[in-house]
């Protein structure tokens, strides 16, 4: 394996040529062209070099040159019969030198490496320097600006171009696709816009490749499998769409990064036979399913981080029992039977894991702390010491707090840390740092200490009371100079998010605060809901990483206070006593009235509400839901008194309004009406089973309220409502137009829901009322699967399950329609029905055919047999589409819709086959559904001769449409009692 390193390193063999440089010198018998002489003084007048001593020869390394390996010009002397010299390198590193970057480099004939890495060079790179003969170009650490000039794309023998923590802009010149033998890329805390280029291919010899805070967005590109040389691979913080795991199988990777790149889907299995990796971070991506068995092969990674996913399943033992440093927090996790209550048992760090056992403690790993005491307030002088600083007392916090470790305090705190700084050994185990001389006069104490991170920092705090609280942090730069230094260039940037709402994004301490070395207080009021505060911080790949050394980087916090102004903390009992020691006549008389008013005032509330909710006080009675209480003054609040004008949608079950908590959080309140036919068992269904499940394509349940006769559910407010609505052209208020991408990509994030919900999730779950009004999209239109009052639990051991027949016409599979058949493959039928509503744009209830009146499901049967396939395409694509992934997606409509509940695919399946990682090994066979002869003439959902016992109960619309249309009137739940 080869060792750890980074791509900064000095070069043996231009240590050589000068070595022979001087020494021939030494001899006086090699001198460098009096022209080239001329263009080392132009250049040294560019940079602001003012140090170069023109009155010896520069080849000479006498007399001010050479004076180390970060000032040096490098002379290559064999010319001539060793009497001619020519410069064929220029480093000149950590000088702090003001000026621009000289285009009289080009003069140079036989210059082959320019270092110029930590100084305060501005200006752009010249396009002059396209035609010289580099093989290094090294620039990192600068204030360069500009777009790369696509001159640059004739450095045909360039190796590396480090051009990390400037300012450049744009596009990366198609160019440099010629650029074929580069070994060394790196662009990291940039402002390049557009894709990542596909013809990265090109570069067969590129073993390093640097894409972190670029500015590039993604995919991505698959075709980066074909770069067999990579050994380190760092790209994080992409902006685009979500994509699947890109394509690196062949490869021998020592350090894989692909952090915040918003990749979904499973871990790709070929990972495990990557022998010698020492470093895999994947966090803070959309990742799901469980960890590969064949990961075991990994038990010699130094460092796994997969924090942030909605990776599940059971916790590995080999990972449990690992020597090295793994990190599984913030997912969905569970640890089999244990009944640890830490979020760090043994060697993995599952902090922020809501289902991290079968039994709850007290830790914020259950997020369900059952607290002995109540607090009003936690204050942390974080890297610190305790510290009193006046009335208030921080506690201290001194944990090494490593790369993948949980720590608990003796009060009601904790903290979760994420990372080790790269390429920086001397700092691999230092997490806390102290400086009080970088600090102004004036600057607060507690700005003296500060805890830092490599990618993620939390604090979380518990056994709080709810209501709102006052949040300070205290934040000062003592890492960074603010002369006119190199040193003075270091930038420190991060993300702080507090409840899992991103506050400050590119937060700049010195920036903030006017300077490094100056304290600055940032102050927030959020609400606490259900006793914890989360605060976090988190890296996004920006700010420089190796100033004033490698390996600075991250975020940084001093100090922490969270406080509720309103708590009382709980006090002795003050008795009033008589001189004699006892309590006087008046005080005991005025207690028994107190007492018999008290007691009267809750006869009388039980009298008005207790009767309201005994009802549903028994079907809710000993459930441990486990989700947030809201009080019904909380949702007036948020509603503002449930305006009509914050209304979104209106069904028989009630109304649906718009909300903002007091934290900011925009809420969708479901109000189900008294006069609702959807029951309590409904409603308690829903909350049970959402908020035991977590994933990217489950609409989040933020709580519920019930109060009163009130039942409210309350979620994540979806912008832009449902696949219906944004689909089918009917609704006119509708302004979203899918192209073909959206719709593919609405597509795949449906089957990954499901396939969590069937095989992935604790808990084994057919929704049963799959259809396109159930699936909502957010800003992003990520598609999220809601309404779960008509889910069931399925049982490994059943094959079927005992249930009332329940859902909506025209998405039933026939076997549960007309027997009663239940199994996870009726979610696959019914979403066969959606995803060909996706493609045609139709909606199965409501389009006929109008040659003889099939609906929308038998049309597409019929086209088969005609083979005419493509005629289901929505023409508003305007043939605008990827051929062959509408070729997919009808064989998985065919696939889904069989009438055999065996030869449909389970959803796992139904994911790879659309992410394109397999294939569809038959299509349907013709006599795997009805006949169309007698699609005609058989009725799947015979409306008008339902049993007279059916109700229309089922769980309705978070987001109901609310349309004219008839064929929307006659599309309804419904639900009876069958006896199986």
């Amino acid at each position: 394996m080869k060792p750890s390193y980074s791509p900064y390193f000095p070069f043996a063999a231009a240590f050589a040529i000068a070595f022979t440089c001087f020494s021939t010198f030494g001899h006086g018998a090699a001198t460098l062209p009096a022209a080239e002489v001329k263009t080392l003084d132009r250049i040294g007048d560019s940079l602001g070099k003012i140090d170069w001593n023109f009155s010896v020869d520069p080849c000479s390394g006498r007399s001010g040159w050479n004076k180390s390996t970060d000032d040096q010009v490098v002379c290559d002397c064999t010319f001539a019969n060793h009497t001619v010299c020519h410069v064929t390198s220029i480093r000149v590193r950590s000088q702090s030198l003001p000026g621009v970057l000289p285009p009289e480099l080009a003069d140079l004939p036989f210059i082959q490496e320019i270092d110029l890495c930590r100084n305060y060079l501005n200006g752009t790179i010249p396009a002059e320097w396209g035609s010289t003969k580099l093989v290094k170009m090294v620039l990192e650490f600068n204030l360069l600006s500009g777009s790369l000039p696509p001159e640059l794309g004739r450095l045909s023998r360039l190796q590396r171009m480090l051009l990390t923590s400037n300012n450049f802009s744009g596009e990366i010149p198609a160019t440099f696709a010629k650029l074929m033998m580069l070994e060394q890329f790196c662009l990291g805390d940039s402002f390049f816009s557009g894709k990542i280029p596909n013809f990265i291919q090109n570069w067969i010899k590129l073993n390093t490749l640097f894409l972190q805070g670029s500015g590039l967005a993604g995919p991505i590109p698959s075709n980066i499998s074909h770069l067999s040389n990579l050994t380190d691979l760092r790209i994080t913080d992409l902006d685009g769409l979500e994509g699947a795991f890109p394509s690196l199988k062949g490869l021998n990777l020592e350090i894989l990064i692909l952090r915040s790149c918003n990749i979904g889907g499973g871990l790709p299995a070929y990972l495990g036979r990557m022998s010698n990796l020492e470093v895999l971070d994947l966090s803070f991506n959309k990742l799901t399913g469980m960890i590969p068995e064949n990961f075991s092969s990994l038990s010699s990674t130094k460092y796994i981080y997969l924090t942030g996913n909605s990776l599940s399943g059971t916790v590995p033992d080999w990972m449990q029992n690992s020597k090295n440093k793994v990190d599984l927090s913030y997912n969905n996790f569970v640890l089999g039977n244990s009944t640890t209550s830490t979020c760090q048992p043994l060697r993995v760090n599952i902090f922020g894991n809501p289902l991290v056992s079968n039994t709850f403690g007290t830790t914020p790993c259950s997020r369900n702390a059952d607290c002995p005491n109540k607090f009003g307030s936690f204050h942390i002088n974080s890297g610190g010491n305790a510290y009193n600083n006046g009335n208030i007392t921080y506690e201290g916090d001194m944990e090494i707090a490593g790369p993948s470790s949980y720590y608990l305090s003796p009060t009601n705190w904790a903290l979760s840390n994420t990372g080790h700084f790269l390429d920086n050994h001397s700092l691999s185990n230092i997490y806390t740092i102290t400086d009080q001389s970088a600090l102004s006069r004036g600057t607060s104490r507690l700005d003296m200490d500060a805890r830092i991170s490599a990618i993620s920092l939390t604090y979380y705090g518990f056994c709080l009371e709810n209501g709102n609280y006052t949040i300070d942090l205290y934040f000062a730069e003592t890492m960074f100079t603010s002369d006119n230094t190199y040193r003075s260039l270091g930038k420190r940037v991060f993300d702080v998010y507090i409840q899992g709402k991103l506050e400050l994004k590119d937060f700049n301490i010195a920036a903030e605060a006017g300077g490094n070395g100056k304290g600055i207080v940032k102050t927030f009021a959020r609400s606490v809901l259900n006793g914890t505060l989360e605060i976090r911080f988190q890296w996004a790949g920006k700010g420089t990483t190796a100033i004033p050394s490698k390996g600075v980087y991250g975020p940084l916090i001093s100090a922490i206070s969270a406080v509720n102004p309103n708590y009382l903390p709980p006090k002795a009992t003050i008795a009033y006593r008589s001189s004699t020691g006892r309590f006087s006549t008046g005080v005991i008389v005025g207690i028994v009235i107190a007492v018999l008013a008290v007691l009267l005032l809750l006869a009388l509330l039980w009298w008005k509400f207790c009767m309201q909710q005994i009802r549903m006080g028994d079907e809710l009675k000993g459930l441990d839901l486990q989700t947030n209480s809201f009080t019904l003054r909380q949702i007036k609040a948020a509603t503002n008194n449930f305006d009509p004008a914050n209304k979104i949608g209106e069904g028989g079950f009630g109304s649906v309004f718009k909300g903002h908590l007091a934290d900011g959080t925009i809420i969708a309140v479901k109000q189900l009406s008294s006069k609702s036919k959807q029951g309590n068992r409904e409603f308690v269904n829903e909350i049970g089973m959402i908020s035991a499940l977590q994933h990217p394509h489950l609409v989040k349940l933020h709580g519920c309220c019930i109060e009163g006769n009130q039942l409210l559910v309350i979620y994540e407010y979806m912008a832009n409502n449902s696949l219906a609505r944004a689909l089918f052209a009917d609704f006119e208020d509708s302004k979203l137009e899918l192209d073909w991408p959206t719709r593919y990509k609405i597509c795949i994030g449906i089957a990954r829901g499901l396939a969590y919900l069937h095989e992935e999730s604790v808990l084994k779950i057919v929704h049963r009322d799959i259809k396109a009004t159930n699936v909502l999209l957010d800003a992003d239109l990520t598609p999220k699967i809601s309404d779960f009052g008509l889910a069931r639990l399925r049982e490994d051991e059943n094959t079927h399950i005992n249930t009332r027949i329940a859902g909506t016409f025209g998405y039933m599979a026939p076997e549960y329609a007309m027997r009663g058949y239940l199994t996870e493959k009726a979610d696959v039928y019914s979403f066969g029905i959606v995803a060909l509503e996706i493609l045609s744009g139709k909606s199965n209830t409501c389009h006929k055919a109008k040659d003889d009146g099939t609906y929308l499901h038998d049309w597409a049967l019929i086209l088969k047999e005609k083979g005419q396939l493509m005629d289901l395409i929505d023409p508003r694509l305007g043939g605008d589409f990827n051929k062959d992934e509408v070729m997919t997606m009808i064989e998985i409509i065919l696939l889904c819709t069989v009438a055999s509940p065996a030869e449909r695919p389970a959803m796992s399946s139904v994911v790879t086959i659309l992410e394109g990682k397999s294939n569809a090994v038959d299509l349907v066979k013709s006599d795997t559904s009805l006949p169309t002869s007698e699609l005609r003439s058989v009725n799947l959902y015979p409306v008008s001769h339902q049993d007279e016992s059916s109700t229309s109960a089922s769980m309705p619309d978070l987001y109901p449409v609310n349309t004219d249309s008839d064929c929307w009137q006659i599309e309804s739940t419904f639900e009876s009692e069958v006896s199986h």
